[in-house]
């Protein structure tokens, strides 16, 4: 079965979000991304007002809403938190494997090294906040208790973001497979 292509404004999105968790928010120009995304150059600022500062916050929500997503496909099916925390670590690694390079997180990458505002900081909060509340409702789900389920979930978040650090700096995605989740 044949995708719809992408619009220009997806393309600008998904090669965004690509570049700043490779180089970081500062290390990529625009003109490297709509060349990138082989979008013309008035696409944009119609597309994206504010221009680049506008464009991480898309790549972020875009990726956020992907890490979601994995978050969902691997504790659905499980019986236990660890499980699920288990799954989610292998696909995240397996994610690294398949792309060949290794960046941040891509939140962090479009956000962290980007405009030092309050508008980013406050949209990093939302996105990882919303990351553990996946977690958390998951938790619970499989039987914590509403205070456990939260303390699984930060628990969980923060092995990851750290874990991701240690796997891109050693180049090595079993860091993530090894990751001494909470049960």
């Amino acid at each position: 079965m044949n995708e719809r292509p992408q619009s220009t404004k997806e393309r600008l999105i998904r090669t965004a979000s690509e570049l700043f968790r490779l180089r970081g928010y500062s290390g990529v120009g625009v003109a490297e991304i709509l060349q990138k995304a082989g979008a013309p150059k008035g696409s944009l600022y119609h597309h994206f007002p504010e221009g680049k500062a506008d464009l991480a916050r898309a790549a972020a929500n875009w990726a956020s809403d992907g890490m979601l997503r994995t978050i969902a496909a691997s504790f659905e099916p499980a019986t236990s938190f660890g499980e699920g925390a288990r799954t989610l670590c292998h696909k995240l690694a397996k994610l690294s494997d398949m792309s060949g390079e290794w960046g941040s997180c891509p939140v962090s990458g479009a956000l962290f090294d980007g405009p030092d505002n309050e508008a980013f900081r406050a949209l990093t909060n939302h996105l990882f906040e919303g990351w553990i509340a996946e977690l958390e409702h998951h938790a619970q789900r499989l039987g914590a208790t509403p205070d456990a389920a939260r303390q699984k979930a930060e628990h969980l978040f923060m092995l990851l973001e750290g874990g991701w650090t240690l796997a891109r700096s050693r180049s090595d995605s079993d860091v993530l497979r090894t990751l001494p989740v909470p049960a």
